[in-house]
């Protein structure tokens, strides 16, 4: 098993957020020192609630079982929290393995690209860079105020989630948008059997639907369990941290830091952010890069794309 395997498993093993789930990620205390479980050998790190990373038996964290959220129960949010991701474009290559990863995830046809890497230059006489671009899950979502129906809704943690049952397929929140981050289902979805008739939920955003506006969830359905969004874990080169702004903490799945430091070390940025929306996404500058520009992957891809 690969290490982005293992991080897709367990956030909270990996990424060392204990704080980021409620208690029942750990087993009782009293069954902790009385050695009543059998100790595996493999040691993770977690944060104490002190803010001090641990090492503790894998034997002693119970798995977190998948549960079915609701509609209803999808607006609600994960109390207590506010989730964040920084994006480090220093370390981005354009391999597209969060690109594939979140297409995966969500059963999303070719079309609809929830992701996108884009080739950004700042100016002509600057070095172009790779920028992963999503929804921003902002704090002031000019999508949220435009649906009529309310079928787009930002949540207590931060998290910005659309309800396609309630979708009615108008479009406002995509002109709204102004980072054009939504997709729509203008066919029927070509998704396996077994996810077309399982219950929905607008946190795994499955199954898709005809005729409703779709886009990143920031996977709060992995984040529940621990989990990071497997765009995170499916990077190699570490370039998306992803983790809860009241902890102060977020991680790449190899390493853990504090949100504030990162951000303030590295200069970190929110895009566009002149226009009032408040991001839940920063940028950290692409200043002494750990890879050469290329973009011959990209002009043969895009070149494809007008062909079609």
């Amino acid at each position: 098993m690969d290490k982005s395997d293992n991080n897709r498993r367990s956030f909270i093993k990996k990424a060392g957020l204990a704080g980021l789930l409620t208690g029942s990620t750990w087993v009782a205390s009293d069954a902790f020192q009385s050695n009543q479980i059998e100790k595996s050998g493999k040691t993770v790190q977690l944060l104490s609630q002190d803010g001090e990373l641990v090492e503790v038996d894998e034997a002693f964290l119970k798995p977190i079982p998948d549960i079915h959220i609701s509609p209803e129960e999808a607006r609600e949010g994960i109390e207590g929290r506010k989730f964040v991701m920084v994006i480090d474009l220093a370390q981005c290559k354009n391999l597209r393995k969060c690109h594939d990863a979140c297409e995966k995830m969500h059963y999303l046809s070719p079309e609809k690209e929830w992701l996108k890497v884009l080739k950004m230059q700042d100016n002509e006489l600057a070095e172009p860079y790779w920028q992963p671009t999503m929804c921003f899950h902002c704090d002031q979502p000019p999508c949220v105020k435009v649906c009529p129906v309310d079928a787009t809704f930002k949540r207590s943690d931060g998290i910005v989630l659309i309800d396609n049952e309630r979708c009615i397929g108008c479009r406002f929140c995509m002109v709204a948008c102004p980072y054009s981050a939504r997709t729509f289902d203008w066919s029927e979805p070509q998704i396996p059997l077994e996810i077309a008739e399982m219950p929905y939920s607008p946190e795994t955003s499955c199954p898709p639907k005809k005729g409703t506006v779709s886009k990143c969830d920031f996977c709060p359905d992995k984040t529940r369990k621990g989990e990071l969004p497997p765009c995170v874990t499916a990077c190699p080169n570490g370039v998306f941290y992803f983790g809860d702004e009241n902890e102060d903490a977020v991680s790449n799945g190899s390493v853990t830091v504090k949100l504030s430091t990162l951000l303030a070390d590295r200069a970190g940025y929110r895009y566009m952010e002149d226009l009032g929306t408040k991001p839940r996404v920063y940028y950290l500058p692409p200043v002494n890069r750990a890879f050469p520009f290329e973009d011959d992957e990209y002009t043969r891809t895009q070149n494809e794309g007008h062909d079609h």
